[in-house]
């Protein structure tokens, strides 16, 4: 990572970026029709109106065809190793704390081979934001099943179908103790570019599931509750206090009720449309972000009997990983000061040859 002078760090704040300020001069390769090129377009389109220099922005990816997302962005960025994203992007927030961290990764990368250290990550609350594109599939090794793949998923590795059952992502965040979870849809921009900008103001670790369509390998693997045919009737989109409606008519809703042993159950109820009164009455709940059991429950649900949700399943507010650390080292430093030559005989220890005695 490269060094900037403060004059150059003051002139870019000054100067309003724009979407083509993060766009780079390396041709995009992913294949025609892929729904990574919306989720590019998507954070592009979100950078310029946080107010962050390029330099106090990075980009770290894993393997797959969402980790060459990197070299699409003009910031900092790493392109690391299959599944080891989740411990470069934690040592990275770890020494420097002020910067802004995406990770990009994929149903594969993430929740196959990264998954020990995905959940790391999530547990510590690490102040980053994870980006896990799934599409069901493995695309860059050309179409075999991945963990989030359905039972009986025809493939190359699977000719007789798959016996897995799959890993779902949000349930995963949250048995992970995720202060931040959300779904999101790579062909709804509005509603993409929404959610990122929710995750960038969350502090702490903010785990987005964005169905993302693979063309080629499973083409419309989403289409169920993405075609415009369906989708009102198919997805019920999460506002922190508000009724969870949905339906083309607005005339449907998801009740939610926990028994006497804390288990939780969804029923989908109907009532007169666009009535809120009428919803209350037939029993509609109201959605809250801080119910970890509703958010739990909404992850779990099967559909066609409650529709997919999306947006923000749970929010809460806890102590990261990386201002804990920041704490601790300040603590530290009141305790032994440092000498204020510490550059300089860090310099000569590092230049003094290739091994070290310490006394």
């Amino acid at each position: 990572m490269g060094a900037t002078t403060d004059n150059s760090q003051a002139t870019e704040t000054l100067v309003q970026l724009k979407k083509k300020d993060f766009e780079t001069d390396q041709d995009v390769r992913w294949c025609p029709g892929c729904g990574d090129y919306s989720i590019l377009a998507a954070v592009q389109r979100l950078l310029p109106s946080l107010n962050l220099p390029r330099e106090k922005i990075v980009f770290v990816s894993g393997i797959g065809c969402s980790s060459r997302f990197p070299y699409y962005m003009n910031t900092y960025g790493f392109h690391t190793i299959h599944g080891r994203a989740p411990a470069f992007a934690t040592g990275i927030k770890a020494a420097n704390s002020g910067l802004s961290v995406w990770m990009v990764t994929g149903d594969g990368d993430g929740l196959s081979i990264g998954g020990n250290h995905l959940l790391h990550l999530i547990r510590r609350n690490v102040n980053i934001n994870v980006l896990l594109f799934n599409n069901r599939i493995y695309g860059l090794t050309k179409g075999q099943y991945s963990p989030t793949s359905e039972v009986g998923k025809v493939t190359k590795s699977t000719p007789q179908g798959s016996v897995d059952h799959p890993v779902n992502p949000l349930l995963f965040a949250l048995g992970s103790r995720a202060s931040f979870v959300a779904r999101s849809l790579d062909v709804d921009a509005k509603h993409l570019t929404e959610t990122l900008r929710e995750a960038h103001e969350h502090q702490g670790c903010s785990f987005i599931e964005i169905y993302q369509n693979c063309n080629i390998f499973n083409d419309n693997a989403f289409t169920y509750m993405s075609d415009r045919k369906v989708r009102d009737d198919a997805q019920v989109h999460l506002d922190d206090g508000e009724l969870m409606i949905f339906g083309q008519n607005k005339d449907k809703g998801i009740s939610f009720a926990t028994d006497t042993e804390g288990r939780a159950t969804l029923k989908i109820v109907n009532f007169e449309a666009g009535n809120q009164e009428a919803a209350k009455k037939a029993g509609v709940s109201v959605y809250k972000r801080s119910d970890v059991v509703l958010a739990t429950a909404l992850a779990r649900a099967k559909f066609p009997e409650v529709p997919v949700p999306m947006g923000v399943l749970y929010q809460s507010k806890r102590s990261t990983f990386d201002s804990s650390m920041d704490n601790m080292l300040s603590e530290e430093k009141k305790k032994k000061p440092l000498s204020e030559n510490i550059d300089e005989n860090l310099s000569k220890l590092y230049a003094s040859g290739d091994t070290w005695v310490v006394n």
